[in-house]
């Protein structure tokens, strides 16, 4: 059997059920191209290029199980298959914190962040769960000095072991605490903040299939209209931007929640795959006002 074939093989088990996609793919075509990869120990974009190539009837057979325990535990992907890929870049993946699926990572590997960041630049990533943003920043970025922060023990264990699966433990610093917490402590300053927080509204949470309710409910309640967070952050970013510093915040689909809170600020929306309504940098001036 080809690769082709049995991705379509893949692909058709799990159309047969009612699943939700959205982390790290975003439909049953992708998922199984995920799935036949991960049998073949290769990246999805490898196995694009080798469709005409066959597979094992074992291999076949493994990635149709997959699909099966996909379809009966409603499990996210990354966590049957214990990694996600961000951007080009595997991670590991555990129940431990959210998949990495944040749209502030197209922002950093196309280098939108350019001109907040000097050569030798300090970066922020805030709540940063397992660590793959902090992880693309400083891929992309190699002279940038990068701190990683985040409330759970659990993902900051996860986000470590991605450190040293990238070889980065020795350029990126995980501190832990409650936001602001651990950066008041070691009386830090940065010219980017990144902060992908928790931000779904009550309401939303309610109605969440189960492959989210899978993940840390506290990695995604962000209160009743999602801004509660938001707010923290937002009063006292200031305070540890560098006057020509900037905040870069990923918000969903909570635009008009967003909007209606903080009007009286001006952020950038900053163009995605998504839209134009989902990132906004806040510049430090702004946040002075």
């Amino acid at each position: 059997m080809t690769i082709d074939a049995c991705c379509q093989r893949v692909q058709d088990v799990l159309e047969s059920a009612d699943l939700h996609y959205g982390h790290g793919a975003s439909d049953a075509q992708s998922e199984a191209l995920w799935i036949v990869s991960k049998q073949l120990e290769q990246s999805p974009s490898e196995t694009l290029e080798q469709l005409a190539f066959t597979i094992s009837e074992e291999l076949s057979q493994k990635a149709l199980e997959i699909a099966q325990k996909r379809i009966e535990s409603r499990q996210p992907l990354a966590y049957l298959l214990g990694e996600a890929w961000l951007m080009g870049v595997p991670f590991d993946c555990t129940p431990q914190s959210i998949i990495p699926r944040s749209f502030i990572a197209e922002l950093i590997v196309h280098e939108s962040f350019e001109s907040w960041l000097p050569a030798d630049g300090k970066v922020l990533d805030l709540c940063t769960g397992n660590g793959s943003l902090a992880v693309l920043m400083a891929l992309c970025y190699p002279d940038l000095q990068v701190t990683a922060s985040d409330l759970s023990l659990p993902a900051l264990a996860l986000a470590a072991r991605n450190l040293d699966r990238h070889h980065l433990s020795d350029r990126i610093e995980l501190l832990h605490g409650d936001l602001w917490e651990p950066i008041a402590r070691q009386d830090l300053q940065f010219d980017l903040i990144i902060c992908n927080p928790p931000y779904v509204n009550e309401q939303s949470m309610q109605g969440l299939p189960p492959e989210y309710r899978a993940e840390p409910p506290e990695a995604l309640a962000g209160g009743a209209d999602g801004m509660d967070l938001i707010r923290q952050i937002i009063a006292s970013a200031s305070e540890y931007l560098h006057e020509r510093g900037a905040l870069v915040l990923e918000i969903g689909n909570e635009y008009d929640h967003f909007q209606k809170a903080f009007g009286h600020l001006s952020p950038i929306w900053m163009e995605v795959s998504a839209g134009d309504r989902q990132i906004c940098l806040i510049e430090a001036e702004d946040l002075r006002h």
